[in-house]
């Protein structure tokens, strides 16, 4: 049956209930589901994505539609689809799949004096709900990464992207019927009703984890409401710091596609730091190779060295803008640097642009954030970058996961305990 996201006469809480009753049966099935028949899954669910390419352009069409003149091109490029979109997910899938299966390995094992054997090996979370907004590929990822780590997923897609991710849940349920495996283990929430997102923050009953992707709005909300756990991934006021051995050119160059690449992603350049030192030969080649294409925001001393900036606010440089805009700021030394990044990143990407192996080891030690960059584009923040097929987010927290979260993260453990008639005093 084909789900239609905008149903308002369901009730969201009996709603979330029933989804999550089905959820829970969906991954016990899914615990003694194989590597093959994952795999299997995945590649179909990457077929019917294919086959559909057509339907699913349509649907992305009536989403965009319906914000344009609304929301800013940052947010537009987020929710549209392409035909190289497309076979990216579909090739993701498919990379997903050739990944080793997360589940059951043995991370230690151990024997204690008394002979106990004792095993800790990886086992699925169980359920979790993913609530995204205006990306529709997250869904995709989200599903995939599940399914291959053995969780259901119930996705809680942004009502702008609801026509473009009934195609891709169904595309995902058609893999795992291909498969034999339970299609709930892939689910959406069927309403638009804002109060299924609280429910859903409280499903202790059936949702074991809850993953927030997007603004800083929708993650504080969660933070703030969820009584199920929950796996943050706040916003990202991500630095390039270009200290005084960097290689000018090649950091002009890095910068620009750290900015520019993609204005509206998490892991793009939003403040740029520059070494006095190298300020005077930096800024107007920076801002040269940014003409015409991106605002440039800067403090009193980089205005003066280049007019072409506007000067700064305070607000700027706490601001994660997603649009091309970047501000710029002139610091004393690598120590200031240091300092300057640490109090205003977001902590999820930070990169420096140096030849000193010193200087770039002393940054990347003291800089306190998910990810750290020597001599490379902070857009490189992707989990696909990282080897792991595709990301459920990035988070920014320090427990459990940190970073791009992929399948060894949407793992918890349990021990195995092989005895041979032990009794304890």
């Amino acid at each position: 049956m084909r789900e239609t996201m905008t149903d308002q006469t369901l009730d969201p809480q009996i709603h979330i209930h029933d989804l999550g009753q089905r959820a829970r049966k969906a991954a016990r099935g899914l615990l003694s589901a194989g590597t093959q028949a994952k795999n299997t899954a995945l590649r179909e669910a990457a077929r019917a994505l294919r086959s559909r390419i057509g339907e699913l352009l349509e649907a992305n069409g009536q989403d965009v539609k319906s914000v344009e003149g609304k929301k800013p091109e940052s947010f537009i490029d987020r929710l549209r689809l392409t035909e190289d979109r497309i076979e990216g997910m579909a090739g993701a899938l498919e990379e997903i799949a050739e990944l080793p299966d997360p589940v059951g390995r043995q991370l230690a094992s151990f024997e204690r004096p008394n002979g106990l054997t004792i095993e800790r090996v990886a086992v699925p979370i169980g359920v979790i709900g993913m609530i995204y907004e205006s990306r529709p590929n997250v869904g995709a990822d989200a599903s995939a990464l599940c399914l291959k780590s053995g969780n259901a997923v119930i996705l809680r897609g942004g009502s702008e992207s609801r026509h473009s991710t009934r195609v891709i849940v169904e595309c995902m349920r058609a893999g795992l019927k291909a498969a034999g495996l339970p299609e709930d283990a892939v689910q959406t929430v069927q309403t638009t009703d804002r109060d299924a997102v609280a429910a859903l923050l409280k499903a202790d009953e059936f949702v074991d984890l809850v993953i927030p992707r997007g603004g800083r709005g929708l993650v504080e909300l969660v933070r703030d409401q969820a009584s199920v756990p929950t796996l943050l991934h706040l916003d990202g006021n991500c630095h390039s710091y270009v200290h005084e051995a960097a290689d000018i050119d090649k950091a002009v160059k890095v910068i620009r596609n750290a900015k520019l690449r993609r204005t509206g992603v998490c892991g793009a350049t939003e403040s740029v730091v520059v070494d006095r030192a190298v300020a005077q030969a930096f800024i107007p080649k920076f801002a040269d190779a940014m003409a015409g294409d991106c605002e440039l925001r800067g403090d009193t001393d980089a205005v003066a060295i280049d007019d072409r900036l506007k000067p700064a606010s305070e607000e700027d440089w706490h601001t994660e803008y997603l649009d091309p805009i970047a501000s710029v700021k002139v610091v004393d030394g690598l120590a200031e640097g240091i300092a300057w990044v640490e109090e205003h990143s977001s902590h999820h990407t930070d990169a420096i642009l140096t030849e000193d192996d010193d200087a770039a080891r002393a940054f990347m030690t003291s800089i306190d954030s998910a990810i750290v960059m020597h001599n490379a584009s902070t857009q490189f923040a992707d989990g696909g970058e990282f080897g792991m097929g595709a990301e459920i987010g990035i988070a920014t927290g320090k427990m459990h996961a940190r970073g791009p979260v992929g399948l060894e993260q949407l793992c918890s453990f349990k021990y195995l305990v092989h005895g041979d008639g032990q009794t304890r005093d």
